[in-house]
């Protein structure tokens, strides 16, 4: 996906225009920053970082820059959409993860240009995305192959009763210097749910791992600094497991790592578990990814078994669409079944008729 938004950016600019990148996490967006100006370093591009926490100096240098035309392509997370930030000639927008940003923030985006062209890019599309893509508002282009030497990846339900095999292998791993990655779906202990936290399963996984590996801990709440520096620590292979929110969701490329435990799982969406599994299974390795459930609703082992039987994150959009609803259309909300009444949003066949311009159609004959 970032080979397709550097050619893309290259092209805007060669045709004269700004473009913008937007990140969900500061973390993608350093890293998206990182990669683009390694890879554009031999040209004339002048690419910038801007983020909410980039210091009161620099961001009004770079602010000034972007609005006389001095930067040619700028990335960075929310902080890209403030009013305070005017482009000189805005012509691409480019939004990655773009499950992770409401209606408003992405039409706000795109209308700091004018007729700006757009790519919305993401490993598992919303619903609302992916309707809208089989009803013709999109174009589609899908990368089908994964990167050379990647695996697929084993995805394995479990519940908490049978979490020592899964202690055997998270030591295995370890002891082979692979590395593991755990989400919890809370920061801290709440009276409303009895899905673990980051802090009490850091300390069973210290109880019973902690002679063997060093445990780390990453959630939202951390100071920038303090979650760059384990990220940094994790990634250097000073921390052989990794306690994290959904944090770690996007932008954590960690090839070493092998292992995934999810806790909570009916806690995420088909989306965010896909994303999480993307974190593993990114080398040689072969990678496992256990999702915990205590639920016993069938819409949770039908979503988990969803998961368990496929790796293509279309394909799982699909799926979300149906079991999910694909919201409003013309409104913000991004899943639930929408307000106009419709024939089935899968019936490709009819959708493929009214895409074939040649072709006239009565619409209404088909309800």
């Amino acid at each position: 996906k970032t080979v397709v938004a550097i050619v893309a950016m290259y092209a805007n600019y060669l045709a004269g225009f700004q473009s913008a990148l937007m990140a969900p996490t500061e973390v993608l967006a350093r890293q998206h920053y990182q990669t683009i100006t390694k890879f554009l370093k031999d040209t004339n591009l002048r690419v910038a970082l801007l983020l909410r926490t980039t210091n009161k100096k620099d961001k009004n240098k770079i602010l000034k820059k972007l609005e006389d035309g001095e930067i040619d392509i700028i990335i960075g997370t929310h902080a890209l959409i403030q009013e305070n930030v005017t482009y000189h000639n805005l012509g691409l927008v480019i939004t990655d993860e773009q499950h992770r940003f409401g209606v408003n923030q992405r039409a706000n985006f795109k209308n700091k240009g004018t007729m700006v062209d757009i790519i919305y890019m993401s490993a598992t599309p919303i619903p609302r995305t992916y309707a809208l893509t089989i009803y013709g508002d999109m174009d589609i282009t899908s990368i089908n192959s994964m990167p050379l030497g990647r695996g697929t990846v084993k995805t394995i339900v479990k519940n908490n009763s049978q979490i020592t095999d899964v202690l055997t292998l998270m030591q295995d791993e370890v002891n082979k210097k692979n590395q593991v990655f755990v989400v919890a779906p809370l920061i801290e202990e709440s009276e409303k749910s009895d899905f673990e936290d980051v802090n009490s399963l850091a300390e069973k996984f210290t109880k019973a791992l902690g002679k063997v590996a060093k445990i780390g801990i990453l959630h939202g709440r951390m100071k920038p600094e303090e979650k760059t520096e384990i990220m940094e620590q994790f990634a250097s292979k000073e921390i052989d497991i990794l306690i994290s929110t959904t944090v770690i969701e996007v932008g954590v490329d960690i090839p070493n790592a092998s292992l995934m435990i999810i806790e909570g799982a009916e806690h995420f969406g088909l989306a965010q578990l896909h994303q999480f599994r993307g974190r593993i299974g990114r080398s040689h390795h072969q990678s496992y990814c256990f999702l915990f459930t205590e639920s016993k609703s069938q819409l949770v082992t039908t979503r988990l078994k969803t998961l368990v039987k496929c790796n293509d994150g279309f394909r799982l959009a699909e799926m979300d669409l149906s079991l999910r609803g694909p919201g409003e259309f013309l409104g913000t909300k991004q899943s639930g079944i929408p307000d106009l009444i419709m024939s089935s949003l899968l019936d490709k066949k009819f959708i493929e008729k009214i895409h074939q311009k040649d072709q006239h159609i009565n619409c209404f004959s088909h309800y």
